[in-house]
């Protein structure tokens, strides 16, 4: 652990077994994420991480399920010491409970002693997933611990404002004060050279693991494979055109002669971890059959997660004639519609044909999601969209964007600083990326917007004129 790590403040996630804690921790982390399966006991031990909201970062810890009456069972019993020993050296207590199925008599039990430690607890609702499930999380006040805070893990429904209340209550060393908005510099990130992580993603027998071997068969003595569990994924590093890459397949679990339902589960969840660990994910689709539902929800996953998207074409061999390769990229625009932005590429992983051309698409999305713009073009460039397209009123006030710079890559955030950030729509965000798009490229990205209020320029609501009496006949 470095000494960055060792001075950050350390959360702790806990609760019962299946509650979610997983799915939060990834949701929290990013990077190469906890297994995510709906059996109970599956964490078993600590897993660290580190999550970062808006300059601060602190350890996140996920923890098996805390259940006392499993400490009769050996493997019982040493998830629950293991999640014992995140409580006890973490500064703050996540405790997440299920929101659906309400307060149980574990969770009174879990809330009882975790009192009793005298540190900063959070009460997490998970699975609330809608507007219509708020009603659910009143009923969780009966655990003594303070307001309920809904989110939804999964789905990453009401996670600011819980990041926003962890941040509250954790101390954290004090860094040199910001300077001024019109002294902003950019930031400049100086990163140790690492090879490009790519995840190749797609349904069973799409074609990638032939894909993974055509593009390592060319460089073996290069090759190398680093083996984990039985349910991760396998790395292969290998070295094209000058690039380092780091390939994540999982295809192994989807070779098996026989799958059952709790290993294809396994290989679903495994899925989202790839997706999480890349820089850029490559969508791999028979070409042959076309894009399906499955795949545009995989593609969607990739643009939540905030990574770089390639759609590749396989088996392209089998199409055959102009008129058949037209509707397969019909097929393809129609499908990932939402994505337009993503590159696609066609190639014969069997052949050979179009895997050069692949990589090189790779590491030129690499690089689209890693640009940085100045903060001073970003102005000029904005002050030019504005003065022909300005924010729409909101609520009949004029929207002022004060000021605006990049925040970050990976994927490229772009910060706004509005008089009234809930005027910014997301049709009108939708909108700058768009003309972000036509000026910087960003091909192969998703661009986030984050809107943040200008210091000293809060909205006061205005007094509403006394009604006059009226008049008596």
């Amino acid at each position: 652990m470095s000494d960055r790590e060792i001075e950050m403040p350390q959360v702790a996630i806990v609760g019962r077994p299946n509650v979610g804690k997983s799915t939060l921790y990834n949701r929290l982390v990013g990077g190469r994420p906890a297994l995510v399966h709906d059996t109970p006991g599956l964490t078993r031990d600590r897993r660290y991480g580190t999550c970062e909201y808006f300059g601060k970062e602190m350890r996140v810890v996920d923890t098996g399920g805390l259940d006392p009456e499993a400490e009769a069972d050996v493997v019982g019993a040493g998830i629950h010491r293991q999640a014992w020993r995140a409580i006890d050296e973490s500064d703050l207590v996540m405790l997440v409970v299920d929101a659906t199925t309400g307060v149980t008599p574990l969770d009174s039990e879990i809330a009882k002693m975790l009192r009793k430690t005298g540190k900063p607890i959070v009460l997490v609702a998970n699975k609330v997933d809608s507007p219509k499930r708020d009603a659910q999380v009143a009923e969780l006040h009966r655990l003594g611990l303070g307001e309920p805070w809904a989110v939804s893990a999964a789905h990453g429904r009401g996670i600011d404002a819980m990041l926003e209340t962890i941040v509250g209550k954790l101390s954290f060393e004090p860094k040199a004060p910001e300077a001024p908005e019109e002294e902003i510099e950019e930031e400049v990130e100086d990163e140790e050279p690492r090879a490009l992580r790519v995840a190749f993603v797609g349904k069973p027998n799409a074609g990638k693991s032939s894909l993974t071997n055509r593009l390592v068969g060319e460089e073996r003595s290069l090759v190398h494979h680093v083996p984990g569990t039985t349910t991760d994924p396998v790395d292969t590093p290998f070295t094209m055109n000058g690039v380092d890459y780091l390939l994540i397949d999982t295809a192994g679990i989807r070779r098996r002669s026989k799958v059952d339902v709790e290993i294809e589960k396994i290989a679903v969840s495994m899925a989202h971890g790839q997706i999480q660990r890349a820089d850029v994910c490559v969508l791999v689709i028979d070409a042959s059959l076309g894009p399906s539902e499955q795949d545009a929800r995989l593609a969607g996953a990739v643009e939540e997660a905030g990574r770089g998207l390639v759609i590749a074409l396989n088996k392209s061999d089998l199409v055959k004639g102009a008129e058949a390769e037209k509707a397969l990229r019909q097929q393809i625009k129609d499908t990932f519609h939402f994505l337009d932005w993503a590159p696609v590429a066609m190639l014969s992983a069997s052949r050979g044909d179009g895997t050069d051309k692949l990589m090189d698409l790779v590491a030129r999305v690499a690089r689209e999601h890693a640009k940085r713009v100045a903060t001073a073009e970003l102005n000029r460039f904005f002050a030019e969209v504005v003065e022909v397209t300005p924010p729409p009123l909101h609520h009949g006030r004029a929207v002022r964007i004060h000021y605006i710079t990049q925040g970050g890559t990976r994927p490229p955030t772009i910060l706004l600083w509005a008089n009234t950030p809930g005027g910014v729509s997301p049709a009108y965000r939708r909108f700058l990326v768009n003309q972000l798009r036509k000026r910087y490229g960003f091909r192969g990205t998703p661009i986030r917007i984050v809107v943040k209020q200008k210091s000293g320029d809060r909205h006061k609501p205005e007094k509403m004129a006394p009604k006059k009496p009226r008049r008596q006949k």
